[in-house]
């Protein structure tokens, strides 16, 4: 790697970053169902119908697994805690064994020297909420504020930062309208309802948690900067629809107390009625915003009814997802956050990682793809740093092979190597190079 540690300003923050229903295993410790166990078990969901009951086994592993973050020379490890594991109901009485494995978690990472960065919900929503509707439901901000109180309780005062919600966008529009994640539906009231209800779960947990004396808190949004195809005004205009739902919606609302009106355009008939009464609780001030970037996206005008978005695929090299590699849209990306919307709010790259076919070959596992990924995608972080975005850290997704959602575990986003039928750990060598890179 051609880029170190030393190249970025005094205490950035370095860290690896993971989630529990990817790691830990669901079937382990009294965790109940979440909508992911139920998606998962209903053919054509998950590739090759593979589920997270097992995941990386990190629950009964998390020791050896927190002893690679500390030996591959980082600073912190995000984490996420699963909301089905605490309350496995959704409400009500909490799981003392998950409280306690968590407890453990935290005083782990202390133990290790390690910053633990705390990520509230990254999307194990339980069965049972969503039996009654989920994110659809208008009690849904009040289910998940219970939640965030009964772990932030608990491991609050230890955390280094705590994110109410991963990637939103995911959660509401991926999930609800695209339909390709759980609960996989595909319905623009549905779509709609989700999208404020989310940001409104975010804005009771961030009461819940002030009221707690907790401080350094924010959530994580996931941006693909959408670039037009072609430019004719039909394209043009496509891209403007595109960037307001899956890139300004979110921090919009956070930002400045708005939707964009691009979106709106399709959105507004089916929002909860006095939606706007609600933009005030949303746009309460954050501490810090998390930033996940992967790819750019390439839009053309789409036919059929509203949104009229399609994508086009880019000509560089891709990822085992079919992403295109495009380093540079993280530079341009947090530069335009802190011009357009966040100003001089640190900013902390959450999440940026790539999948590739990785294979133990000899005992090891040689990825120079990966090495060089990450290598521009942090010489794209100083460029930002150059352009004057106040960025604060750079989380590398992920720490482990794990459980990728709807594409099972063929996908491998990890700087260590995992055997899904051993479960044994291999450092990559993007992990050694990052290593490296830490030390200089």
């Amino acid at each position: 790697m051609k880029i170190f540690r030393s190249s970025f300003p005094e205490g950035f923050v370095f860290g690896a970053a993971t989630a529990a229903y990817q790691i830990e295993g669901s079937k382990f410790g009294g965790a109940g169902s979440c909508h992911w166990d139920t998606f998962a078990a209903t053919p054509g969901n998950v590739l090759r119908a593979e589920d997270g009951a097992r995941a990386c086994d990190h629950y009964n592993r998390w020791q050896e697994d927190l002893d690679l973050v500390r030996a591959g020379g980082f600073d912190a490890y995000r984490f996420s805690t699963s909301w089905a594991r605490v309350i496995p109901e959704g409400r009500g009485a909490p799981n003392q064994e998950a409280l306690d494995f968590y407890d453990r978690l935290v005083d782990g990472m202390l133990e290790r020297g390690l910053k633990p960065y705390h990520t509230l919900y990254h999307w194990d929503l339980p069965s049972t909420l969503a039996d009654l509707g989920g994110w659809v439901n208008a009690d849904s901000p009040k289910w998940f504020g219970d939640y965030a109180e009964v772990i932030s309780g608990l491991i609050g005062d230890r955390v280094a930062s705590t994110a109410t919600i991963n990637e939103p966008w995911c959660v509401a529009w991926l999930s609800h309208f695209l339909g390709h994640h759980a609960p996989g539906l595909r319905d623009i009231r549905a779509a709609s309802r989700a999208m404020h209800h989310i940001l409104l779960a975010h804005a009771e947990a961030m009461e819940r948690l002030r009221g707690l004396g907790l401080g350094n808190l924010g959530i994580v949004l996931n941006f693909t900067p959408a670039e037009p195809a072609g430019d004719t005004p039909a394209d043009l205009a496509a891209t403007a629809r595109q960037d307001a739902i899956a890139n300004r919606w979110f921090i919009e609302a956070i930002a400045k107390g708005a939707y964009p009106d691009e979106a709106l355009e399709g959105m507004a008939p089916h929002l909860p009625q006095g939606w706007q009464d609600d933009l005030g609780r949303i746009s309460a001030p954050i501490d810090w915003l998390g930033v996940n970037y992967y790819t750019r996206g390439l839009i053309q005008q789409g036919e059929g009814p509203w949104p009229q978005i399609s994508d086009v695929e880019g000509q560089r090299a891709k990822t085992q997802m079919g992403w295109e590699i495009y380093p540079e849209g993280l530079a341009g990306l947090l530069q335009r956050l802190s011009r357009e919307f966040v100003g001089d709010l640190p900013l902390y790259i959450t999440e940026n990682g790539m999948a590739w076919n990785d294979r133990i070959e000899n005992g090891a596992c040689f990825d120079p793809e990966r090495v060089n990924y990450i290598d521009s995608h942090l010489a794209a972080a100083l460029a930002a740093l150059d352009g004057g975005a106040n960025l604060k850290g750079f989380f590398y997704w992920s720490l482990l092979d794990n459980f990728e959602w709807a594409f099972g575990y063929e996908r491998r986003f990890g700087l260590i190597h995992v055997d899904f039928d051993t479960f044994a750990r291999t450092p990559k060598a993007s992990y050694q190079g990052l290593r490296l890179a830490l030390s200089k």
